[in-house]
Formats: structure tokens, sequence, C-alpha cells
């Protein structure tokens, strides 16, 4: 697939980087030139323009991406007016990038309901592995679902997943299990993880593994704790 990323700084940065390494056609945009060459020889393609000229946007093969996101995150105002010329422009798939309230309205306003919010969902996945130190990560779903990892609680540990039937005693449902993995490179050893695949009753749950878990944040706790 093709992707723009509109916005070179730390996020758009990893972002690019990461759908690269995803094995997807990236080109980066920023009007700074010392962060188009930081990326250049690492995604697919690097241009430094402004994004809310429309002549230069005009440029950028839009119509033939499956998605454009705007990662801009330093100045609000440079996001929005780049949205809107998205939006004038007709490309197909926007996705926002917010950084506060307001900007999450305008957007709104604009009907682009497509957005993340990089900060806020990494202080709320911050804040549950503080809250609880069992938690290794955590994804939220929705107000009342999220999916979350979680080492396996030592009273399971040596059961399958049908005899510690988790979903009938907690309301959780288990979606697979990660293995951490020791792996000889360069003799240096290097510790990988192995998630095993969708999660079945004949898994065996061994010590130190971790579980990835959907449900309802209240019924999760209550089984880590």
């Amino acid at each position: 697939m093709k992707y723009i990323v509109l916005g070179l700084g730390n996020f758009g940065h990893a972002l690019a980087i990461r759908l690269t390494g995803l094995g997807h056609e990236v080109i980066g945009v920023d009007n700074q030139m010392k962060r188009v060459e930081q990326l250049k020889e690492k995604i697919t393609h690097t241009i430094c323009m402004d994004s809310t000229d429309r002549d230069a946007m005009s440029s950028l093969p839009l119509k033939d991406t499956d998605a454009v996101i705007v990662a801009i995150g330093e100045d609000e105002g440079a996001s929005l007016l780049t949205t809107a010329l998205l939006k004038q422009l007709k490309v197909k798939r926007i996705i926002g990038r917010v950084v506060s309230d307001l900007q999450k309205t305008v957007l709104e306003a604009m009907d682009i309901d497509e957005y993340i919010l990089p900060e806020v969902e990494s202080a709320e996945r911050l804040a549950m592995r503080l809250d609880n130190i069992n938690i290794v990560d955590s994804f939220k779903i929705s107000d009342k679902y999220s999916i979350v990892e979680t080492v396996v609680p030592e009273e399971f540990v040596g059961l399958t997943l049908g005899e510690a039937d988790l979903t009938n005693k907690y309301k959780v449902l288990v979606l697979t299990t990660i293995q951490s993995v020791t792996k000889l490179e360069n003799q240096k050893e290097i510790n990988l993880k192995n998630v095993t695949g969708i999660a079945k009753s004949t898994t065996l749950l061994n010590r130190d593994d971790v579980l990835v878990l959907f449900g309802e944040i209240k019924d999760i706790n209550k089984l880590i704790n």
C-alpha cells in the first residue's frame, strides 16, 4: 500500500519508518530539510515542501495514495490548514493527528472522523502500567473495552487455557500468548518475542508467558489481581 506522511517530527518520523518496515511505500513530507535528510535513506521517498501550499501539494500522487496521515503536531494551524487543503483536493482517506480538544472539534467539523491522539494514548497506556505492575502493555478499544498484555498469574502456570477457564471465571477473552525466546546472534544473546498464534483450549500457560487479553478493564484487573 502507499501512504503519505505529512510532518516528520518524532511521531511522523517513527510512523514513516514503521510503515516502510512493514513493506509499504511511504512518502515523507516536511518543510524542514534536516528532517527530510534524516529519513531519505530509511523510507521510500522524502520531499521537502510546505504542506499548506496548494500548488506544492497538488504535485503529490494524492489520488494514487491509500491514505494521507497529517502527523504535524507542533503547529496546530499548519495541521488544520493542511487537512483543509487535503479535503479540497478530494483525498479519499485523511487521518489527522490531534493534540488539543479544539483541534479535534475543528477536524470533526471538517468531517474528518479518523484521527489519532498519540500523546493521550501513550499517557493512558503508561498510566495503566503504573497502576498495575503486572500489566506489560495495553490498548484502549473504547471507553469500556481494552486489550491488555499481562504476565501469566502464578496460579495458572502449567495449566492449559481450557483448564484455567478464564473466559467463564473472569469474562475475559485470551487472544494469544507471547513467549520470550533467547537467540544467539553475533555471539550475543538477544531476547525475542514469539507470538504463539490464535489461543486454543490446549494452549499451555508457561511461567513468564504474556497473555493478550480482551475485555472490560475491571474484569481484567480481577484476573490480574
